[in-house]
């Protein structure tokens, strides 16, 4: 089945605010400047994935939880949580448009160790095909949307790849925010020295996630013997790959990146990058050919960072791709 867009909604374009136009200072200031959110309170439901498994999610719902009202799940990066910024950021705005939200969890992320004896990685999109199949099949819901960001945002993807024409018409619409498409490249320039900051939280996180996991199932993980992990990349090679049944990092990065998939996505779909990215490299969205596949609108301005996109207008224009994604939902979304 091939959908084509409902409706070709004027796209604003993105004005970076002045003081962040250089890409590590839009980066940082979206992950740390405070914000607050007017979103009433959730409800916690643990959707199940595998056998043992479970994703928890924080649900927003419309009142009576309309079967007719939209839903927009969301999918987090690397090492965020359904508390990311931008999560509820993007909650704010879809509810007070008339979505049902979902802001999920990774598998171990938010506190969640104990839900799953495995880890998480960025291949592990049957999790969200789960979640899709309960909202559908479970709940009645008849118009579903996805949006990832980062880590999330090649997880969604490689869903919508995954599904190809073969997609139920309940997917009504899926976004991407700075898609990890292609793992490698982005674990290359994380090695780059501009990019010690981040490489260090990431592993930092990585590390301390893997320590807690040590400690629920000590009969499945080591912490004993291990190498030392300064990267990425060497994280992966030494557990993520072994868990996984992948020969090495490499490996894992060829089998779980997007962009093997982004040409068979049929549904419609709105991919954001920007150009500055600091480790989210431009140059793989031309390699993944992007542009070719028609269901999918591309945008990418020169800047942005990475999931920053702090613009310099207020309201809901300051933080421009969460109003994109509403924007495109609500365009596709049937009245």
């Amino acid at each position: 089945m091939q959908y084509s867009f409902s409706v070709q909604t004027f796209v604003p374009k993105f004005e970076p605010h002045p003081l962040l136009k250089n890409g590590h200072a839009m980066t940082i200031a979206a992950a740390f400047v405070p914000r607050r959110f007017d979103i009433p309170a959730a409800e916690a439901r643990r959707f199940q994935v595998d056998k043992d498994s479970w994703l928890l999610g924080h649900c927003h719902w419309q009142p009576q939880k309309r079967k007719d009202a939209p839903v927009l799940v969301l999918v987090h990066g690397l090492e965020g949580s359904s508390d990311s910024n931008y999560m509820h950021g993007i909650a704010e705005k879809a509810f007070h448009r008339g979505f049902h939200v979902v802001r999920l969890n990774q598998r171990n992320c938010g506190g969640t160790e104990a839900l799953t004896p495995g880890l998480y990685n960025s291949g592990m999109s049957a999790d969200y095909r789960a979640v899709f199949e309960e909202l559908a099949n479970r709940d009645g819901f008849q118009q579903i949307f996805f949006a990832g960001y980062s880590m999330g945002g090649n997880l969604v993807t490689k869903m919508a790849g995954e599904f190809s024409a073969d997609v139920s018409r309940a997917l009504r619409g899926v976004c991407a925010v700075c898609p990890a498409l292609d793992l490698a490249a982005c674990a290359d320039a994380l090695e780059r020295s501009e990019n010690f900051f981040y490489q260090r939280r990431f592993v930092s996180g990585l590390l301390a996630r893997y320590a807690r996991k040590q400690k629920l199932f000590p009969e499945r993980y080591r912490l004993n013997g291990l190498p030392r992990i300064r990267t990425v990349r060497e994280f992966d090679d030494v557990i993520t790959a072994p868990q996984f049944g992948y020969r090495h990092a490499q490996d894992y990065y060829d089998h779980a990146s997007a962009k093997r998939v982004a040409a068979q996505i049929r549904v419609p779909f709105l991919m954001i990058t920007a150009q500055d990215d600091p480790f989210v490299p431009y140059p793989s969205f031309s390699a993944a050919k992007i542009t070719d596949n028609r269901a999918i609108r591309f945008l990418a301005p020169p800047h942005g960072g990475h999931c920053g996109f702090i613009s310099s207008h207020a309201g809901p224009e300051r933080f421009w791709a969460e109003q994109r994604i509403v924007d495109f939902c609500h365009a596709q979304a049937v009245a």
